[in-house]
């Protein structure tokens, strides 16, 4: 099989656990891409941010899949393919969510509005500052999100939420569910969770890229290491699961590179892409 399009996610594939880029990461990436294979970039961050990182690896021309695929572009005014929490529902979720202890945060294309947390734990403060999106995108924090939008509407590709307690988290998971079918609940990390219109995955975002692109699923290579990341795998020509990934992840994926901190993206490169350089130099 000939491979035409490397996808790989972000935090814990791409980014190394302090959220650096290896240059033999970005070496690999240029590789790939002088040798004519597409390479995008496919995460749950916001496009503002998945941008940034993009252009760090040189993809500046990319189409990005981002908010868990609720919003494909290459460029933030002309996405090739958006969906979107209605205003109404907004409200709805937001309304349920500040029932629990936890931050909330509507993850627009541009830029997140959230709430501020009266909390003391280290880890609030630290959910609050951006934990899970480490590289700069504008955020305004604002005392009650409800009251917010009963000034402003918003109708985001996302909404993210941060619990301190599993038991909250669960039952405000089965309330969003149960009341408001025209959404869907992405568990991303321990205490967190995703909120993005029905049906959207990432694994939907790779196919209408490929459709876009005339690059059909079997001539994909995807790299990832969540539980989000299993649907794309397990539809791609080759799967890849990172070393640091989990165990049911590991054995979904046709292959399972190192981990984020010892180089898995630009080893898998070197095992699978060259390999198939030189089979096609010798055909």
């Amino acid at each position: 099989m000939v491979y035409k399009l490397l996808a790989l996610d972000i935090d814990g594939t791409l980014l190394r656990s302090n959220h650096k880029i290896d240059k033999e990461t970005k070496d690999a990436i240029s590789y790939v891409q002088e040798k004519g294979v597409y390479v995008t970039l496919t995460t749950s961050r916001n496009f503002a941010s998945a941008k940034k990182i993009a252009k760090a690896v040189k993809l500046d021309d990319a189409i990005l899949i981002t908010h868990s695929g609720a919003f494909i572009a290459e460029q933030v005014k002309e996405p090739i393919h958006e969906q979107r929490i209605s205003n109404r529902d907004v409200q709805e979720i937001v309304q349920i969510l500040e029932n629990f202890d936890c931050h909330i945060r509507i993850i627009h294309e541009r830029l997140a509005v959230g709430n501020r947390v009266k909390h003391n734990h280290y880890l609030s403060a630290k959910m609050t500052l951006g934990i899970g999106d480490p590289l700069f995108y504008p955020v305004n924090f604002v005392e009650t999100l409800s009251e917010y939008l009963d000034k402003k509407e918003l109708s985001p590709p996302k909404i993210d939420a941060h619990f301190f307690q599993d038991q909250e988290r669960e039952e405000a998971r089965r309330l969003l569910e149960e009341r408001i079918p025209t959404i869907s609940v992405v568990r991303s990390t321990k205490c967190n969770f995703g909120i993005v219109p029905k049906g959207v995955s990432k694994a939907k975002g790779l196919r209408l890229l490929g459709d876009q692109l005339g690059i059909p699923v079997d001539q994909m290579v995807v790299i990832g290491d969540a539980d989000c990341d299993a649907e794309m795998i397990h539809q791609a020509g080759l799967g890849v699961a990172m070393g640091n990934a989990s165990y049911e992840l590991k054995r979904l994926a046709d292959w399972v590179t190192r981990s984020n901190d010892q180089q898995g993206v630009s080893y898998m490169v070197k095992e699978v892409f060259r390999r198939q350089m030189r089979v096609q130099v010798k055909r």
